[in-house]
């Protein structure tokens, strides 16, 4: 494992948790929309994650490349897809989007948006997203020290 390679896989986790956290937000502003372009009640969005492909970041200059490992692989952003699970049904006849007719007829389809879900996944993500960010401060401080000792 190369020298930079803790910093090349803080750095995919940095991403991934910063989008996890937009993503978390966008649900979390949606949560009372019951109507959108595409029609119906929003749809929580979730983010679903894979090892990274190995691409470096940065590469170890005191290394020879022939004996580097190369990078770490991380973690990547597979896909953003819209959980299925259904809406919440309210009562409320006077909605503009209430159903007009059939058996859920006066009823408020709302999106499928548990704000206490979201906020758990929220703190989640921002404490990832520390120690990604702890891991890289850290590699840094290693860093310094190393050459601190070559003085």
């Amino acid at each position: 494992m190369g020298i930079f390679s803790s910093i090349n896989i803080a750095a995919t986790g940095l991403t991934v948790e910063r989008l996890r956290s937009d993503v978390i937000a966008d649900n979390i502003a949606n949560a009372q929309t019951t109507r959108t372009q595409e029609g119906g009640a929003f749809r929580r969005k979730r983010v679903i994650l894979s090892t990274a492909d190995p691409k470096p970041i940065f590469r170890n200059p005191f290394v020879p490349q022939d004996l580097d490992n190369g990078p770490g692989h991380g973690v990547r952003v597979m896909e953003i897809v819209k959980d299925d699970a259904p809406g919440r049904l309210v009562w409320d006849p006077t909605h503009p989007d209430a159903v007009q007719s059939g058996p859920q007829e006066g009823y408020v389809e709302y999106p499928n948006v548990s704000i206490v879900n979201e906020m758990t996944d929220l703190i989640a993500a921002n404490r990832a997203y520390e120690a990604n960010s702890a891991v890289i401060q850290g590699a840094r401080d290693m860093f310094s020290s190393a050459l601190e000792i070559g003085r």
